[in-house]
């Protein structure tokens, strides 16, 4: 099972959207070099607000591609980078992937995922309306979000578009994904 990195990202100030790069590097237990949400501790502003001291499970935000051709048909136009993520991949169903599935970027990096995005109010500030596209509810009620994952740096290392992603699951019984 594995896809392709379709862009990486990164923004050295706190900002919605992250501007695309030739390649980002993944420090191991910090994130991505340069990236305002890198550090062993939570770098969110309103969680920091909460408790500082909260380990980082949001070093690398990840989303498919696939969601952009999903909102667009919903009339959005979203690309990679605008919706905050480190790193756009395709061919991979992020949003089914377990609690610590190890995703292998390219040659080097591995980051494990932690949980989902829980997206904000940010989103309709960046076009309105934007916010339901990407949360929403099941046919039991239940609260759908879409906006991506959140994961961990186990290996750091160079991410380009064009390079690999090799899914690991992990052994025993999965744990869903939830909000982190």
């Amino acid at each position: 099972m594995g896809g392709a990195v379709s862009a990486v990202s990164r923004n050295g100030v706190y900002s919605f959207t992250k501007p695309n790069r030739e390649s980002i590097t993944l420090l191991a237990g910090l994130g991505v070099e340069g990236d305002v949400h890198a550090g062993t501790t939570v770098k969110h502003r309103s969680r920091m607000r909460r408790d500082p001291s909260q380990p980082n499970l949001r070093q690398v935000h990840l989303i498919h591609e696939e969601l952009f051709e999903e909102v667009r048909a919903a009339g959005f136009e979203v690309a990679a980078g605008q919706l905050g993520e480190n790193v756009t991949t395709r061919g991979i169903d992020l949003l089914g992937l377990p609690v610590g599935t190890l995703l292998r970027l390219g040659d080097e990096a591995v980051v494990e995922v932690t949980g989902l995005r829980n997206p904000c109010l940010q989103i309709d500030g960046f076009q309105d309306g934007l916010l339901k596209q990407v949360v929403g509810r099941d046919e039991d009620g239940a609260v759908l979000r879409r906006a991506g994952i959140m994961s961990v740096v186990v290996t750091g290392g160079p991410v380009r578009p064009g390079d690999p992603v090799e899914v690991e699951l992990p052994s025993g019984p999965h744990r869903p994904l939830d909000v982190v």
